[in-house]
């Protein structure tokens, strides 16, 4: 396998279990070390890997990241990365996750924004902790390791879509100039700086349209562009409890590591687009960011609105 992918797909997924004759959930354990090698903690040098399996039956991966100079809350955990890549790759459920360590409190509350939450189930591989249960491969609810659970239930009507499942926010870029998606490429192909930037700034719209934000009512999404031109997005996920929310510029960093890309350095440019006047902004955390891992990249703003009433 090779081990700098982040995404198995469920054909080669079974593939890999009948080759070790092990069942699909035997199978999730052995991978996170591999999960654990992709992690990039250069502060702690504490590697987590974290590896989940979806519903449609691939395999995702999840280590966490931190960043040199930022405070430590801007760390990406690997459950969050996780979740992320899951969510970029168009997943709309975990049911098993295999950890190398026991999450913390910050993740057990963030996995509370998945629609039944409750049924997920938990491995820890560490053999000192619970070695019983690693041992004999159980996985345990979510509901063992919170059991007194705070989430989207107590804040939310049920009809609003959760993390991982379908949004649509129905924003619009608050100046004349909007194109829908499918006129981008079009638009690209002069090939000039203009043409980037609307690449980043309609990617960005995207990605903002995709925001899990229903607490605040503020979505916003980020797109990176590397050297080679390629562009990743992020989209802002909030909790319900609100500490553990997920900002765009550290959801966009997993797109472009799960997508294959190298140094943070190979980051130039990149766009936010995010309410003007939102009770929650994202510009400061994200030029913070951009400046401590690549400050040679350019971070454009972008304002948008509602053209209609969606939830967030």
């Amino acid at each position: 396998m090779d081990c700098s992918r982040f995404v198995i797909e469920a054909t080669e997924v079974e593939s890999m279990a009948k080759k070790a004759g092990l069942s699909v959930l035997q199978l999730l354990p052995t991978l996170v070390n591999t999960a654990k090698s992709l992690a990039r903690p250069p502060i702690s040098k504490f590697h987590v890997g974290a590896v989940g399996l979806g519903s449609d039956g691939r395999i995702f991966f999840g280590a966490n990241l931190e960043f040199p100079g930022l405070p430590l809350h801007q760390s990406v955990h690997a459950e969050q990365f996780l979740i992320t890549n899951a969510f970029i790759n168009g997943e709309s459920h975990i049911k098993y996750i295999a950890v190398s360590s026991a999450p913390c409190g910050h993740c057990r509350q963030f996995l509370q924004e998945i629609r039944g939450a409750t049924d997920i189930k938990i491995l820890i591989t560490s053999p000192e902790i619970d070695g019983s249960d690693q041992e004999n491969g159980i996985f345990k609810p979510i509901s063992h390791f919170l059991p007194h659970r705070f989430g989207p239930d107590d804040l939310l009507e049920k009809n609003v879509p959760l993390l991982l499942e379908l949004h649509d926010n129905g924003l619009v870029l608050s100046d004349c100039n909007n194109v829908g998606s499918d006129d981008i490429d079009t638009t690209l192909s002069n090939g000039n700086g203009d043409c980037c930037e609307g690449k980043l700034k309609y990617s960005a719209l995207e990605a903002a349209n995709e925001s899990h934000a229903p607490y605040s009512g503020c979505p916003s999404g980020v797109a990176l562009m590397d050297s080679d031109g390629k562009v990743y997005k992020g989209s802002y996920m909030e909790s319900a409890a609100y500490n553990p929310s997920f900002g765009p510029i550290q959801a966009a960093l997993v797109a472009y590591i799960v997508r294959g890309g190298g140094s943070y350095e190979k980051i130039v440019a990149g766009a936010l687009v995010e309410k003007e006047e939102a009770m929650v902004r994202q510009e400061g955390t994200a030029r913070l960011l951009l400046k401590s891992f690549s400050p040679q990249c350019d971070l454009s703003v972008f304002h948008c609105k509602s053209c209609r009433k969606r939830p967030c």
